[in-house]
């Protein structure tokens, strides 16, 4: 397949050179000193599922000059999604399927305000990698799973062709007929850790040591639970149980992706995550306290990096 990586960070990054190392051809979208050395030494990934090279690498930062695409993933930041769709939109031919693997619960809304719906399928993945230096990937921990599925839930020609591609590749991957409730499921785990944790500068081995830090995190995702409910998402009540032995397995140093960008003064997916409960719950009458709690205790920070990357 033609597959384009749109955004070469920790998840774009890590599936990215899979696909290439299964023999796809793949384009890295990547900007700045990152685009310099991915096309000067290749995208180095280190993984505990063992290092790749991606060498020579086809990168560039504007995926106008890419031609007859058969794939686009979308790994940008939630916040720089709708610039992307608008780009995205510029090259789609007839056959392109594009699926986003971003955190949050809108993305397919945003991306279909701009391109027709046909070309679309959900989708999320799990992973905990980060861009160590320009053109290295470090994939730390979690087995790097690929989820997605049509979004009218029904089985179809091209999503079976997408699981040989993921599966090939060797990527852990799971086609589904839910994928709204697939993405609730993940929406629900990185809302609850990630932005308690930027609050607490405290990694997830040290925040679940912490009795009351521990209850909160539990609180979070109980209003999570009753905000999906209301929007027809039925999130089982054991999820929750699940949830946090999941993140129990994680190594002790484990931090998320918007804990790491706030603590770098970053723009962050914060709004796409307790952000968007919280407006959810003044929309549809559901008390969300402690999402709001650590919501707007951070919001001063986020604005300020907002503000920077502006200037």
């Amino acid at each position: 397949m033609n597959i384009v990586i749109y955004g070469t960070g920790g998840v774009g990054g890590y599936f990215g050179a899979r696909l290439a190392q299964a023999g796809n051809k793949v384009t890295f979208i990547a900007r700045g000193k990152h685009l310099e050395a991915i096309k000067k030494n290749g995208l180095q990934l280190k993984s505990i599922k063992g290092d790749y090279l991606v060498f020579p690498a086809n990168a560039t930062s504007n995926i106008s000059e890419i031609t007859d695409i058969n794939l686009i993933l979308v790994c940008v930041k939630t916040w720089q999604l709708e610039a992307a769709a608008k780009e995205i939109n510029q090259v789609l031919s007839e056959k392109t399927m594009v699926i986003s693997l971003l955190n949050g619960v809108n993305n397919a809304e945003v991306l279909s305000a701009v391109i027709a719906k046909k070309h679309l399928l959900g989708g999320l993945c799990k992973v905990v990698s980060k861009i160590e230096d320009f053109g290295v990937i470090n994939h730390i921990s979690f087995e790097p799973t690929i989820v997605f599925g049509e979004l009218d839930n029904t089985k179809t020609e091209r999503g079976l062709l997408l699981e040989k591609l993921f599966l090939n590749a060797n990527i852990t991957i799971k086609l589904t007929d839910n994928i709204q409730l697939e993405i609730w499921s993940k929406f629900l785990f990185i809302s609850t850790i990630s932005a308690i944790g930027a609050l607490t500068r405290a990694t997830i081995g040290e925040v679940l040591d912490s009795p009351q830090l521990k209850k909160m995190m539990r609180q979070t995702a109980e209003e999570i639970v009753a905000v999906a409910k209301a929007k027809s998402v039925y999130l089982l009540d054991e999820l929750v149980e699940q949830q946090f032995k999941m993140m129990k397995s994680q190594p002790y140093n484990t931090t998320s992706s918007l804990q790491r960008d706030m603590m770098e003064g970053k723009p962050s997916e914060l709004e796409a995550q307790n952000g968007t409960i919280v407006k959810m719950g003044l929309e549809l009458g559901i008390p969300t306290p402690i999402n709001a709690f650590i919501y707007y205790c951070l919001l001063p920070q986020e604005n300020k990096a907002r503000i920077k990357l502006k200037v």
